[in-house]
């Protein structure tokens, strides 16, 4: 039997879609007969991504910045099916180094951000479409110097519970995601990457590293599975287990 496209005729916004797990996202949306629009920094990068997946439009600019999120919802063709926004890295340090003005900045990219894309749902995502943020696991584990990052990963569950309440019928659910083999996760570890990679094979219970595809499967899962509001789902390969 011929499967057939679970968002066909829709239109999915991703914001953070020019590389890793929005890229990845945007093409199983679109091979699930969804049109595409994508959002990034870098104009470049964006244009490079479009022409892989086929995107019908995208706009470049800083999703921190709260006069350019403003007009890129005034200018958004709607309504909408689905937004997903991709989350930026984390902010590590201890508490006798914490850059206050960092910290601020990610509690804003991954919390009051989400808070912004939510007002600006309203007459844009239509009725049982949905917004869908990330957060991660590996912070629910107290370890020194994760203070900021364990905000960001307790509060997203809260924040997706409550707007799923407050926008109703339009559905708002969390991905927390585990090490996700990435071009971030590359930046970040650097010449760890690949020390990373074998341990995670070694210990994971799905003996494989995480990549981009299996969040996109789940993120395109979450947008065509009406029944599914104020959940965060955890995709990990069992590493809060190990």
């Amino acid at each position: 039997m011929t499967h057939a496209p679970e968002l066909s005729g829709q239109t999915v916004v991703v914001i953070g879609g020019s590389s890793g797990m929005g890229l990845e996202t945007a093409r199983r949306a679109r091979e699930e007969g969804a049109e595409v629009i994508l959002t990034g920094r870098n104009a470049e990068h964006l244009k490079q991504a479009a022409a892989e997946v086929g995107a019908r439009d995208t706009a470049a600019f800083d999703v921190t910045d709260p006069a350019a999120l403003d007009r890129f919802f005034a200018d958004l063709k709607g309504p909408i099916d689905h937004l997903y926004m991709t989350a930026g890295g984390p902010y590590y340090a201890p508490l006798a180094e914490l850059d206050f003005a960092k910290a601020l900045q990610a509690v804003d990219a991954h919390l009051l951000v989400p808070l912004r894309i939510g007002q600006h749902a309203v007459g844009k995502v239509r009725p049982g479409g949905t917004l869908l943020f990330m957060s991660g696991t590996g912070a629910r584990r107290p370890a020194k110097g994760q203070a900021i990052a364990a905000i960001g990963t307790a509060g997203i569950p809260a924040l997706v519970a409550n707007l799923a309440l407050e926008l109703a019928p339009v559905r708002v659910n969390g991905i927390a995601a585990g090490f996700v083999d990435t071009p971030l996760s590359a930046r970040l570890l650097g010449d760890g990457l690949e020390a990373r990679r074998a341990e995670l094979r070694a210990t994971l219970p799905i003996r494989r590293v995480v990549g981009p595809a299996d969040i996109a499967a789940l993120a395109v899962h979450l947008m065509a599975n009406t029944a599914v509001t104020g959940a965060t789902y955890d995709i990990d390969g069992g590493e809060q287990l190990v």
